[in-house]
């Protein structure tokens, strides 16, 4: 019988080298920190103000129209290399090509900003991911020759950029850190990226929270213990969650499709959108729904009712199509705080049918959505215990997992490729389905 070797480790390794590698990733990070923090921080501090704004004077949704133009034309003649958004990060993650052009911060965040100015539905991720990729990424040109990157490392410097905007704008390091290294390849994680990502994402929490920016918190304060009847009612929850994301991916899918298809003027697409959605709230307003505007912009105050009562059985519904139509029709920010809105309004709807408590069902759809939406139930799980503690973990968890492998392989993010089938009867379906959403 053949004997074979393996060459056994040394003992005592050279040091040197790891302590090196830590170093320059602590400098690079350190930079990457300041950049996306403050960044984040000027970003919701705008949001905040335009939020408000909008709230007091309630006219400025009838220029929904106009915004969508506006944020067309910034598009069409200043940010055509940017327009893939979160989707061109991805890309480059995966195949380094060309370094992305700073004017994708200012861009994304007036676009952003403008959306919410007149009640677009639309979130904060995208925005604060795209800021922080586009300006790690310009240390490759700004880092002095004894710190130039090499393709391989431009890649972990993406990577560090994506988990400083996640972690900063919601206020979760962890998940921010997670989110980073799995949101590019499905079904993986990338270790050599994991001190990049976890240096960014705390460095840069710590900067937006530095400049005095706080974030929205959230309470579950009765949890259950486990037994068989939440066990199933959890799993129940988790697939009805997993169809949710499906639908508003397939939602958004259709939409950017169908504007593409009828309107070949690219600026003119979010005009007509925010036309529409100008048409769908005021028709909503003479029915039997109240108070519209709660479905406009964030609705963060939505959601933080959802974990206090039962919210109708409808909110979710119209804040996935109003959403769609938002981000489909080309207006710009991201999908996250929606998709928690959705799940969080779906949870708390469903406390009216299923035994669990309200706050507990909230939670539970605040997380699972996203992670059966964008595929990266690590990181959302995470955001689950930084966000509502650790009591409600395994419930969150259970939710996330299950949401995950019932959404299919398509998700927000065109550019994310599957690494791993979540089942091997899935095949492996292409991910690629919203190059323009994000």
């Amino acid at each position: 019988m053949l004997k074979t070797t393996v060459p056994r480790p040394s003992r005592w390794p050279d040091p040197l080298p790891q302590l090196l590698f830590l170093l320059r990733w602590l400098l690079l990070c350190t930079l990457v920190s300041v950049l996306a923090g403050t960044a984040s921080a000027v970003f919701l501090v705008s949001l905040d103000w335009v939020t408000r704004y909008r709230e007091a004077h309630p006219w400025l949704v009838l220029l929904l129209p106009v915004g969508g133009l506006l944020v067309g034309l910034m598009y069409q003649y200043f940010g055509q290399s940017v327009a893939k958004g979160n989707n061109q990060l991805l890309e480059e993650i995966h195949q380094p090509r060309d370094v992305i052009p700073l004017r994708m911060a200012p861009l994304v965040l007036l676009g952003t900003l403008l959306t919410h100015l007149v009640g677009g539905s639309a979130g904060r991720e995208g925005t604060a991911v795209q800021m922080g990729g586009a300006l790690a990424d310009q240390l490759t040109k700004w880092l002095p020759r004894a710190l130039r990157l090499r393709p391989r490392d431009r890649r972990l410097l993406l990577v560090a950029g994506i988990s400083a905007g996640f972690a900063s704008v919601f206020g979760t390091p962890l998940a921010g850190a997670v989110f980073g290294l799995e949101v590019f390849l499905m079904g993986r994680l990338r270790y050599d990226a994991l001190l990049p990502s976890f240096l960014a994402a705390f460095g840069a929490d710590w900067v937006t929270q530095a400049w005095g920016v706080g974030h929205t918190h959230y309470a579950i304060p009765v949890v259950p213990s486990f037994s068989p009847s939440t066990l199933a009612v959890t799993l129940a929850a988790g697939v009805l969650f997993s169809i949710t994301a499906r639908g508003f991916v397939a939602c958004a899918h259709i939409l950017v499709n169908a504007f593409k298809r009828f309107i070949a003027w690219p600026p003119l697409r979010p005009a007509v959108g925010g036309a529409l959605l100008l048409a769908a709230a005021w028709l909503l307003s003479i029915s039997a729904v109240p108070d519209i505007t709660r479905y406009l912009g964030l609705g963060v105050p939505t959601i933080v009712a959802a974990f206090e009562a039962p919210l109708p059985w409808y909110a979710f519904g119209l804040k996935l199509l109003i959403t769609s139509l938002t981000l489909g029709s080309g207006f710009k920010g991201g999908e996250v705080t929606p998709l928690f809105f959705i799940g969080a309004a779906l949870g708390s709807a469903l406390a009216w049918v299923l035994p669990l408590p309200v706050a507990l069902l909230a939670g539970m759809g605040f997380v699972a959505v996203f992670a059966g939406a964008a595929n990266t139930p690590l990181a959302c799980i995470l955001m689950g215990m930084e966000l509502f503690g650790t009591g409600s973990v395994g419930y969150i968890a259970l939710a996330c997992v299950v949401a995950y492998l019932f959404s299919g392989h398509r998700g927000i993010y065109g550019a994310q490729v599957i690494g791993e089938a979540k089942h091997p009867r899935l095949g492996r379906e292409t991910g690629r389905s919203l190059q323009h959403l994000s």
